[in-house]
């Protein structure tokens, strides 16, 4: 009964959709985090005096403010994949529940 649950669920064109939409989105934006995170730590290792460099007549430094946009930057492609998963992939896999479970009621009757 499990299998056929599991078949049906991977054969509804919604789940397919689901599933190629999702990894490629989180995919793009993990890939965007990775270059600004890894672009930071590079500048750190790569670029000193650029990072060390003071901004305008006061103590603070290029790095804080850079660290601070990456901090940033999480939150808010964090907040941007929680936004799109709220609106189109909860309702794709609402489509797919319900029709899992009409058609595991249609197999009852």
């Amino acid at each position: 009964m499990e299998q056929d649950v599991v078949q049906r669920v991977k054969a509804d064109p919604n789940y397919q959709k689901l599933v190629k939409t999702r990894s490629r989105y989180g995919w793009m934006l993990a890939w965007a985090m990775m270059i600004v995170y890894y672009g930071f730590t590079a500048l750190n290792a790569f670029d000193k005096p650029f990072m060390a460099a003071k901004i305008g007549d006061g103590v603070m430094s290029r790095g804080v403010p850079l660290g601070l946009a990456v901090i940033v930057f999480t939150v808010a492609i964090t907040g941007i994949y929680v936004r799109r998963a709220n609106r189109e992939f909860d309702a794709l896999t609402e489509a797919i529940h319900k029709n899992a479970s009409a058609e595991a009621k249609k197999e009852a009757a």
